[in-house]
């Protein structure tokens, strides 16, 4: 039986969440690799014992590949801190989760009221270190340090996820697009190299693209120099959101050229020792040489892998989706079954291990998928009997 109403693109999309090649899916379905090509091309249609077993080999649920949703999701931008020299298949397959975080909240919102988007606009970007402070201004954050950066995110309506990144090249990210007619936006923080500070920064770096650049622009189309550009305009914001000038020299002033001071400067800013030195050197609080002696120190203490406070500050992830799924269960709104019916609902149908990922869920928060042709069962094997 051909399938008339297969999606191609879905095909695709399962294939590179999957991160296969065309040649490794067809092999592991058993069928010529001009046969997946054609597939995904809309060219050619498969029986349905083949598109089983493409189910299975791929594990998305037989429906996902004849859902009709393509429209409902429509990404502007996502942006990689190491396009260049980032694995393809790994950046094919991140695109690809951020749209599901995105997806699964946008299926959520008929149930749960999340934070609307609340972000300041700017018309000029060249003063960066106003930016940052206005953006505080805006949020009423004073000249405090930030104790959460991801709950920040979180509480002013940008989408925040975690799950490994499977590289040592993307540490965090963020898109842009539309889902079901909103505009979202979704920052992915990595949790493979993961310490309190870093992602605070990693928080704020993502939050300077969000305000900075554009949102629509095509990360692809950027050559090495005005990349470069912009990752250095996202730092610089980070640094100064994080450490606001004035309040920063005051605290930092005293000591700044005595490294064991910077200790205790961590435990009020919520910023690594390496980061608050890069801000004293750049606001002009040390000059060069005190600057590269601290970094020398810094390497000789084998503190540039790992700081003093890093095994104590614990690392706050995002809680929104997991609240939410979380919620709906234990309140009674939504069964684990009809939650994977909401999300068929609006014609995305993912596998558990998909949401897991995505969501960084725990393993029993949703159980598995029920079995549809279970639901009948009548009769139960009876406890085996010891017969020793």
């Amino acid at each position: 039986m051909i399938m008339d109403n297969f999606n191609p693109s879905r095909l695709n999309e399962a294939r590179l969440y999957r991160k296969m090649t065309i040649e490794e899916l067809a092999n592991n379905v058993g069928v010529k690799k001009q046969a997946i090509s054609q597939f995904e091309n809309g060219k050619n249609s498969p029986e349905f014992d083949t598109l089983r077993s493409i189910s299975s080999v791929l594990n998305f649920p037989i429906r996902f590949f004849i859902e009709d949703s393509d429209s409902n999701i429509l990404v502007g931008n996502t942006y990689f801190r190491a396009p260049f020299s980032s694995n393809k298949k790994d950046l094919n397959s991140q695109r690809i989760k951020a749209r599901y975080v995105a997806y699964i909240q946008s299926c959520l919102s008929e149930y749960v009221d999340f934070p609307p988007l609340n972000l300041p606009r700017f018309d000029d970007i060249d003063n960066i270190e106003q930016i940052a402070n206005q953006a505080r201004d805006f949020w009423g954050l004073g000249r405090e340090p930030i104790s959460d950066m991801v709950a920040l995110l979180e509480r002013n309506g940008v989408i925040v996820s975690e799950f490994s990144t499977e590289g040592k090249t993307i540490d965090a990210f963020y898109q842009y697009g539309e889902v079901f007619g909103q505009e979202y936006y979704c920052v992915v923080l990595g949790t493979d190299k993961l310490t309190f500070t870093r992602r605070q920064f990693s928080a704020a770096h993502e939050l300077a693209h969000i305000l900075l650049h554009e949102r629509n622009n095509d990360i692809d189309e950027l050559d090495r120099v005005e990349f470069r550009k912009r990752e250095d305009e996202a730092n610089k914001f980070a640094s100064a959101f994080l450490l606001p000038k004035e309040a920063f020299i005051r605290d930092v002033q005293p000591y700044a050229n005595k490294l064991n001071y910077y200790i205790e400067l961590k435990r009020k800013w919520k910023v690594s020792i390496s980061a608050m030195i890069i801000r004293a050197f750049d606001l002009e609080v040390i000059s060069s040489n005190q600057y590269q002696y601290l970094m020398r120190q810094m390497s000789r203490n084998d503190w540039r892998s790992q700081e003093p406070l890093d095994d104590y500050m614990a690392v706050k992830g995002p809680k929104a989706l997991k609240q939410a799924i979380n919620m709906l269960i234990l309140n009674d709104y939504l069964t684990p079954k009809q939650m994977f019916q909401l999300f068929a609902k609006y014609k995305t149908s993912l596998p558990k291990d998909v949401i897991d990922e995505v969501l960084c869920l725990e393993p029993d928060t949703l159980p598995d998928e029920p079995d549809e042709n279970l639901e009948g069962k009548i009769i139960t094997l009876v406890p085996r009997m010891n017969l020793s």
